[in-house]
């Protein structure tokens, strides 16, 4: 046990242990053997803070904060406002930071691949602790626990680990993944160190680290909302008795007690605690305190919200705050820190807004207000523009701000809000404003504002007023010339014209004065990205307007005097060319893909011929093998194109184009097309040059800058990296843009760097990304910086003379404000208006003259006497334009129709319709002749649905049958039926073609390995050596049997092999026998009511929203179908009373007939003949006629009349009274039909009469007339009783077959009423699924992508073993040829072989083969290779294990040993090439084989992961589908049931109480009866069945044991025969196949037949040597020409290599310039004063010289006198004296001489 505890201690990291910043922290990445310096640029200053990442602001003491800030780590104090820096270690970002509890540590959770979370020590900065491991892409937060030893961190997607960390000894205590969702926070219970609570994106979950047999363990418990809505958790509070207190989005508390919400607490009268977002963050002195993104804190009573509970059926606790501080209206807080002092109530607080806040929560009346430490801009950073004449830089964002800022002093000089967000900045040019202070700004409401910037402290002197601040912005213009955000400005080259553009794609030009005037406007093909005006080199002045959609345009720069406007500022004719990108990114890597083939077959040409070469017999034919080529990749264009980013100039008409999306990784070099004429939008051009950028297929350029002197090139990537470009001077085609420097500034997920600039003198960077930071570089050092600039500093404009006399510009605050163009067309359109009715009042003003003249002239016409008088006809005009009017009157009536005619053909389908609906609709009734019995129908229907009811009434009852009212289908059912659900995705038929797909390969790989073959000895010649007939014969004839009995083996393998393919697994169970326990697992046993807790529908019959829909459906349908049914037959016997009615009538006319015929005494009184009634027959009450519309007409008009004479009398309804007048005429018409027949019942002559009549004629009849009339009478008599007979039998069949459907419909409307309420059931339950439904799709979605993804694993496995199985497999086989490798060397030895032991010896060798490298045509490349080659052959030499002999000679297989067979030895070495071959092969092959175990191990591990998860979910959707079948069963059914059918009887009686019963079908029950019968006897049945297969099951073990044994003595046996035969042991399927040799024979053959033949053709070929030897000097002469041309070749070509590297060199010498340019001015000002002493000296010397002689000062002949000396300086800046100055320079003289 000690040692144990020593080793434990020894293990345990050393307090004292720290590690180096310097090592760890990222650096910039830079081009492999460029001179580009590492430290290029500088990091000077941070001006943004990313307030929208969570969590980011925490503090160290009480003067230092820290926030991330992209890829860095802020350190800021708070007194002085300066700023640390650290850099991320990963340079992939930085994620979550926290302190320490004791403040002596603070930690870095960063992002990247794999990244760390590393712990600071405060204050020295140093790293302390790395902790690896914990998360795949990044860290989301990180917290200590209370006591600081442990900390526990969360990783985002795609892990969302949780890990506990044993943080001081970089362990990992406890780790799981948390939840499949965004984590926002985790921390420890600081009451209870073993509770955890963690929060995110729609949970909230609470962890406990329990004690289990297997260790320590974390386990989770899910929140559950319950009824309350899910929200995200942003922030929560630990409560001492283990609950917690979290916030919502719509700002109020949620309770948690276990893993439930308690209550819900809100204020009074149920508002809400806060206004948004809220989040509790601290526990202090009995109040809760929260903060909200409604910018206040509060503070809760602690007791109450500990003891809330509901109250009654509402599950919100109402109370109000004890305290409350209102930080601001703009204000959105985040999150707070606590100061680190004891005791202090002081907390630092981060608004999302874009500031930092110090806030005193001690709820005194001393308490001081709110206030602001910092303020920065929120979001991304819209716009940035830097000063072209001073160290200033402007930036605006959608928070309503443009700031200001010295970047040289690094500090903030003015800011400026307005109503809407910017979106662009532009800072004018000094040919615009001299001062360099206007700035030009755009904003998201399309507005455009011109601010001035100055110095508003120099007001001061003419005011003689005192301002406050460094600067001031001041606006000076606002105009609107787009309706939406403005996205690009530009200043022409000249500064004469202002250029924006917009998202509406519109471009807009202004004059540039004084005032800014609107010159017009043109349409894009898309929304303006960027636009770039032709600099001074081009000839033309145009403007480049680029567009987010690919499109480009340039146009020629408008003339404010030519383009005047007058109805609108749409600029029509301004000369344009146009160019729509096309991509070529798939086309490029088409062509690099067929080079780089290309290429590989070049080298393994080359590889075959130096083989060739080396080879002894060059002539011989070696064949090829061409492998098969992939397909090569596909033309892919995007749909919809990818994004423009950024472009610019390169020459007239050829820019550069930096492009998004797919088609990302290049630079574009592009023209515009020459076909001009064609559609921009349809037109595809394509860029003629393209520039590949290194590592951005996924990182493209979002913008781009050049330095002043355009020889750096800047670029600011997608992820938030800088990357810098040194060009040559004049490169338009970027072709030096090869090497970079890169580094990682801003947030790589989210801060795309849309924003680069360099300061006027290029000594800073500045940069501005999505992520709200910016960052100012230098390009100095800071050291050099200091002592360059200390001196300088940024210069803010003066203001303009009069400026405070000036009225302030007014502003464009509406957001709704008509634009420049809205407001031309508007007063267009009101000029117009006025001027149209300027014109209808002149017209209406001349007519009412016209009108007064007329009536004048006509009171004169009337005054004349009348023979003057003129007549009405002469009045008149010409009868001409009377026609004019009449045709106009026509022309416009047709108009009318024609504008008409869509309304007229609706209106009369709508009648259509409407007959229809009462004609199909209607009831049927069917009456009796007798009686009158009616039966009603299902409905009383009014008088006006009548005509929809057909009653068919019996004829000699008064029974009566209607007709069904089927109405329209209601609105519910249409929606039914339209609605439809959306099929569950099928993961196993995805996968299943992937699954065929990647069985194909590995089976191809293997047959490749089979084609190989082992080497063989030398093949036979070929065939056209022809020997004697009986030997070709026998040869043939043995070939044939070796092939029928290779043939029949193959056979037999193939049977065995579809024998062992049909044999059935173990596990292998009958399917009958399957299918039978199915369905006695559900039919037999325990079966659960539907109402038990522990019920589980099976899955056939769960129901779902469409299921109960379909089966509404399907009873509402079937209702219909019988219903209709009815109506049919219904209607079918109404059809039949009608021809039975005219069948009567024609039957009593015959009736009538043969009575006038018969004696009185002998008329039979008919039945009445029926009427059909009016309800019979509804349809002809909407027949009309045209008596019946002139009818109409009469009445309407006598109504007019009545109602003009007395309004009271005309209410009577004119339908009414015409239905009326209709039915008397009807009336009256019957009658006179009536009339009209001779009545049955009463005949015309009394019978007292016929008699008399009758005895008259029976007098004059002959007895012969008499027996005819007896005969007639007769006739006439069964004729009368026969129709009599068939009217009776046809109106009783009638009346029975109503009776009969009568019956039937009473039958079918108790079974309608029954299923009454089994559609309001189904309807009900329906309403209850649709409330589940969207929990069951999203669950049922989520496990449908948890067996999709098993699947696609599954399968992935499955495929990964094949291949492995595969892999196996050709090991094995290469194992085998292998051994047959080393056979055929023994049998190439022989026996008896001197040289057995070398040749064994060289062909065991083992040789390091080195791949030959790629020939470049460059001989010392070849030389080298050569030399590399035999560097290796001699290490291979020098480390082959036995290379050296027993004697210690070394061994030589280059060398065939004297006496060795030749032969035999080249043989040998290619035996040992071929086993060389097959050892890389085995290699290889078991390499990839254990990266596919590798593989497989990993499938499996996650098969386990996502085999749990989606059995998770399926818990979850069986927890739904038990609580939907709980509400289900909540819901009453109505049952009817007759008393016969209740068999719960308690004491002989019903009870009054049948809840506790049980309902059953009784068919169901008399099923279950006869099972307990059956299951008795089918149990023996199976347990005789279960004894039978046992015993067979016996029987077969012991068959296979005795077939075992047998084929065990089989195999012994042929061994033996095999031995006694042979020898040894012989594979029996080769022996079968071998055939006859025939070798010796065949070269005998050979020798005889070309001996003849090589005679005679060596006298050719002799010939033919002569000539090739001439030839051959004739070659060798003309390439040592060509050999001699190629070496001054390469002599020139390393001539310009060295003048290429030299010129590189020296380029790079220019990047230290800017450094070292105060060093070359006093180099060139010591130069000088070297210069001057020298001349001094010279001077001196001569002066010297001429003193040396006697006569002192005397000159010699000729000799000029000398100049006058001019002091030398000195140190101190004095003259040196008389003595010093020639002392020193005799004895230079002297040391001359």
């Amino acid at each position: 046990m000690e040692q144990e505890a020593e080793e434990e201690s020894n293990k345990q990291l050393p307090a004292d242990m720290y590690y180096k910043y310097e090592e760890l922290h990222s650096r910039p990445s830079i081009t492999p053997d460029c001179e580009i310096p590492e430290n290029l640029l500088h990091l000077s200053h941070s001006f943004g803070y990313d307030s929208g990442r969570r969590g980011n602001l925490q503090l160290l003491d009480d003067r230092t904060l820290i926030f991330i800030a992209g890829n860095l780590l802020v350190l800021l104090d708070i007194s002085t406002k300066e700023q640390r820096y650290l850099r991320s270690c990963s340079g992939g970002g930085i994620g979550s930071i926290t302190a320490h509890p004791s403040r002596e540590y603070f930690v870095v959770a960063e992002k990247g691949n794999q990244p760390n979370i590393i712990v600071y020590e405060y204050p020295s900065l140093r790293p302390y602790r790395i902790l690896r491991g914990g998360t795949e892409r990044a860290y989301s937060f990180v917290d200590f626990n209370r006591d600081g030893s442990l900390l526990a961190s969360v990783g985002s997607a795609p892990d969302y680990m949780l890990t506990l960390w044993d943080w001081r000894q970089e362990e990992v205590m406890l780790s799981c993944k948390a939840i499949s969702q965004e984590v926002y926070r985790v921390s420890f219970s600081p009451y209870n160190p073993g509770l955890l609570t963690s929060s995110g994106s729609g949970h909230i979950k609470f962890w406990k680290m329990a004690s289990t047999f297997t260790g320590l363990k974390l386990q989770g418990l899910m929140g559950n909302f319950g009824k309350t809505a899910a929200t995200d958790v942003e922030g929560y509070v630990e409560l001492p008795d283990g609950k917690v207190v979290s916030g919502s989005d719509w700002g109020n508390l949620l309770l948690w007690d276990g893993n439930a919400i308690k209550v819900e607490i809100c204020r009074k009268q149920g508002r809400n605690c806060h206004a948004g977002m809220v989040q509790p963050f601290a526990l202090e002195d009995g109040q809760l305190m929260t903060i909200g993104s409604d910018g206040v804190v509060r503070g809760w009573d602690f007791e109450s919200i500990d003891t809330a509970d509901s109250n009654g059926d509402s599950s919100r606790f109402e109370m109000e705050p004890m305290n409350e501080m209102v930080v601001g209206h703009n204000v959105c807080l985040s999150s707070v820190v606590r100061s680190s002092l004891p005791d202090s109530f002081i907390w630092f607080a981060q608004d999302s807004s874009g500031a930092i806040w110090k806030l005193d929560l001690s709820f005194t009346y001393t308490t001081p207000d709110p206030e602001c430490l910092f303020s920065f801009h929120a979001g991304p950073i819209q716009g940035l523009d830097v000063s072209r004449k001073s160290h200033l830089m402007a930036t605006t964002t959608l928070d309503r701000s443009v700031k200001v800022f010295d970047f040289l002093a690094k500090k903030e000089l003015t800011a400026s809000r307005f109503n809407q967000g910017g979106t662009v900045i532009s800072w004018a040019p000094s040919l615009v404003n001299q001062s360099g202070g206007l700035l030009v700004t755009g904003f998201e409401d399309g507005v455009v504002r011109l601010l001035e910037l100055y110095d508003p402290q120099r007001l001061h002197v003419v005011t003689e007023r005192s301002f406050k601040g460094d600067a001031k912005l001041r606006l000076k213009q606002a105009f609107k010339p787009h309706n939406a955000p403005v996205t690009a400005v530009a200043y022409e080259r000249n500064g004469e014209i202002l250029a924006t553009g917009s998202s509406d794609s519109t471009v807009f030009f202004f004059t540039v004065e004084e005032k800014y005037n609107p010159i017009g406007f043109m349409h894009v093909p898309g929304p303006v990205q960027a636009l770039e005006w032709s600099p001074h080199p081009h000839s033309e002045n145009r403007l480049l307007i680029l567009c987010q959609s690919g499109h480009v345009v340039e146009v020629q720069s408008p003339d404010p005097e030519a383009h005047k406007p007058t109805k609108t500022f749409q600029l029509p004719e301004l000369p344009s060319r146009s160019f729509r990108f096309r991509s070529i990114k798939s086309r490029i890597k088409r062509e690099e893909e067929i080079a780089r083939r290309q290429a590989v077959k070049e080298e393994k040409k080359k590889e075959r011929e130096e083989k060739l070469k080396e080879s002894e017999q060059p002539d011989a034919e070696q064949e090829e093998e061409e492998e098969e080529e992939e397909e090569l990749p596909p033309i892919y264009i995007p749909d919809p194109p990818s994004p423009l980013y950024c472009g610019f100039y390169s020459q007239p008409g050829q820019f550069w184009l930096s492009m998004g999306g797919f088609d990302s990784g290049y630079l574009y070099h592009c023209k515009f097309s020459e076909k001009q004429d064609q559609d921009p939008d349809q037109r595809q051009d394509e860029p003629f040059d393209f520039l590949p950028i290194h590592n951005t297929d996924d990182d493209p350029i979002r913008s781009v800058t050049f330095s002043s002197n355009r020889q750096l090139l800047l670029c600011g990537m997608h992820s938030g990296f800088i990357r810098v470009y040194p060009l040559q001077p004049g490169d338009h085609s970027l072709t030096s843009m090869q090497a970079y420097w890169a580094l990682s500034v801003h947030d790589n997920q989210y801060g795309h760097l849309r924003h680069i600039r360099c300061s006027h003198d290029d000594h800073f960077v500045l940069t501005a990304g999505d992520d709200g930071n910016i960052f100012s570089f230098s390009l100095l050092p800071p050291e050099e910086l200091q002592k360059g600039l200390q001196k300088k500093r940024a210069k803010v404009p003066s203001p303009r003379v009069s400026l405070e006399n000036e009225v302030l510009a007014q502003d464009i605050e509406d957001p709704a404000a008509y634009s420049i163009e809205t407001a031309k067309q508007k007063l267009e359109k009101d000029r117009l208006r006025r001027e149209a009715e300027l014109k209808v009042v002149a017209r209406r003003k001349k007519m009412a003259e016209l009108q007064k003249k007329f009536k004048q002239l006509l009171n004169n016409n009337q005054s004349l006497p009348e023979h003057v008088h003129l007549k009405p006809s002469e009045l008149q005009l010409d009868q001409r334009f009377s026609e004019q009017a009449e045709r106009m009157k026509a022309q416009r009536v047709r108009e009318v129709r024609k504008h008409m005619g869509w309304e007229e053909e609706r209106c009369s389908i709508a009648l259509s319709k409407l007959q229809d609906r009462c004609f199909h609709q209607a009831t049927i009734v069917v009456s009796y002749f007798s009686s009158r019995a009616e039966i009603s129908s299902f409905a009383s229907w009014r008088n006006s649905l009548e005509a929809n009811v057909v009653t068919v009434v019996t004829i000699c009852t008064d029974h009566r049958v209607s007709t069904y009212h089927l109405p329209a289908l209601t609105e519910p059912s249409n929606r039914l039926r339209c609605q439809s659900r959306p099929s569950c995705p099928d993961g196993d038929a995805a996968a299943a073609p992937e699954r065929r797909k990647s069985r194909a390969d590995p089976a191809q790989e293997s047959s490749e390995l089979e084609e190989e073959e082992v080497p063989r000895p030398p093949v036979a010649p070929p065939a056209g050596i022809q020997l004697v007939d009986q030997q070709f014969k026998r040869l043939q004839k043995a070939a044939e049997k070796a092939e029928q009995a290779r043939a029949k083996i193959e056979k037999r393998k193939q049977e065995w092999a579809q024998f062992y393919a049909e044999k059935p697994d173990e596990n292998y169970e009958d399917p009958e026998h399957v299918q039978a326990i199915c369905e006695a697992k559900e039919n037999i046993g325990d079966i659960k009511l539907k109402s038990a807790k522990d019920f589980t529908v099976p899955k056939h019959l769960r129901m779902n929203a469409e299921r109960k829909r379909a089966q509404l459906i399907g009873l509402e349908e079937n209702i219909r179908e019988k219903q209709t049914e009815m109506i049919g037959r219904i209607m079918a016997l109404r059809d039949s009373k009608v021809r039975l009615v005219s069948q009567l009538r024609a039957q009593a006319q015959q009736v009538q007939k043969g009575q006038q015929h018969l004696a009185p005494h002998l008329h039979r009184p008919p039945p009445a003949v029926p009427t059909i009634l009016p309800e019979e027959t509804p349809e002809k009450r909407l027949q009309y006629s045209h008596t019946t519309l002139e009818r109409y007409r009469l009445l309407r008009e006598q109504r007019f009349q009545t109602m003009a004479q007395d309004d009271q009398e005309g209410a009577t309804n004119l339908l009414e009274q015409l239905e009326k007048e209709m039915e008397g005429e009807e009336g009256k018409e019957e009658e006179k039909g009536e009339e009209g027949t001779p009545s049955l019942s009463a005949p015309s002559l009394t019978i007292e009469e016929e008699e008399e009549t009758a005895v008259e004629d029976r007098a004059e009849l002959s007895k012969q007339g008499a027996e005819l009339q007896k005969e007639e009478e007769i006739r006439l008599l069964y004729e009368q009783d026969t129709l009599l007979e068939q009217m009776e039998s046809s109106v009783c069949q009638f009346d029975a077959e109503l009776k009969l459907l009568r019956h039937q419909k009473l039958r079918l409307d108790w079974q309608l009423k029954l299923a009454n309420p089994r559609q309001l059931t189904l309807y009900q339950e329906l309403l209850l699924l649709k409330e589940f439904e969207r929990r069951e799709d999203s669950l049922q979605e989520k496990l449908n992508r948890r067996i999709k993804e098993e699947n696609s694993i599954t399968c992935k496995l499955e495929e990964c073993k094949e291949q492995l199985e595969l892999k196996r497999a050709d090991i094995a086989k290469l194992q085998e040829r292998e051994k047959a490798l080393t056979v055929a060397f023994q049998a190439l030895l022989g026996k008896d072989n001197k040289f057995a032991e070398f040749l064994t010896k060289v062909f065991k060798k083992k040789i390091k083969r080195v791949k030959k490298k790629e020939q470049t045509g460059n001989e010392e490349e070849e030389e080298d290779s050569d030399e590399d080659s035999d560097e290796d052959d001699d290490w291979d030499d020098d480390d082959d294990f036995d290379s050296s002999t027993e004697d210690g000679g070394a061994l030589d297989d280059s060398v065939c040993p004297p006496g060795c067979e030749p032969d035999l030895f080249e043989n040998t070495l290619q035996l040992r090439e071929h086993r060389l071959d097959l050892e890389e092969l085995l290699a290889e092959e078991k390499k990839s084989a254990e990266a596919l175990k590798k593989e497989c191990d990993t499938l499996v591990k996650k098969e386990k992961s996502v085999r749990s998860s989606r059995m998770a979910a399926e818990d979850d959707l069986e927890l739904v589908h038990r609580e939907k079948q709980h509400k289900i069963n909540e819901l009453g059914v109505v049952v009817p049931l007759r008393l016969n059918q209740i068999e719960f009887v308690t004491n002989g009686s019903v009870p009054s109480d049948l809840s506790q019963a049980l309902l059953l079908d009784r068919t169901e029950l008399s099923r279950l009866q006869e099972c307990i019968k059956q299951l008795p006897e089918e149990k023996s049945q199976q347990k005789d069945l279960y004894c039978e297969d046992r015993q067979q099951h016996v029987r077969l073990i012991y068959d296979c044991k005795d077939m075992d044994a047998k084929i065990q003595e089989l195999e012994a046996q042929c061994a033996q025969l095999m031995m006694r035969k042979f020898g040894r042991l012989e594979d029996l399927e080769a022996l079968q196949t071998l055939s006859e040799p025939k070798i010796l024979k065949e070269c005998k053959q050979e020798k005889l037949l070309q001996e003849a033949a090589y005679a005679a053709e060596i006298q050719q070929w002799d010939a033919k040597v002569e000539e090739a030897r001439w030839a051959l000097m004739e070659v060798t002469r003309c390439n040592t020409e060509r050999l001699r041309s190629v070496t001054s070749f390469l002599n020139q070509k390393r001539e310009l290599e060295h003048k290429l590297n030299a010129r590189q060199k020296k380029m790079g010498r220019q990047f230290q310039d800017y450094r070292r340019r105060v060093d070359q001015e006093e180099i060139r000002r010591l130069q000088g004063l070297l210069k001057t002493q020298s001349q001094q000296a010279e001077a001196l010397t001569r002066e010297i010289h001429l003193l040396s002689r006697k006569g002192g000062h005397v000159l010699p002949p000729g000799r000029a006198p000398l100049p006058p000396i001019a002091p030398l300086p000195t140190p101190t800046g004095r003259t040196p004296t008389g003595n010093q100055g020639p002392c020193g320079p005799s004895k230079q003289f002297r040391a001359k001489t």
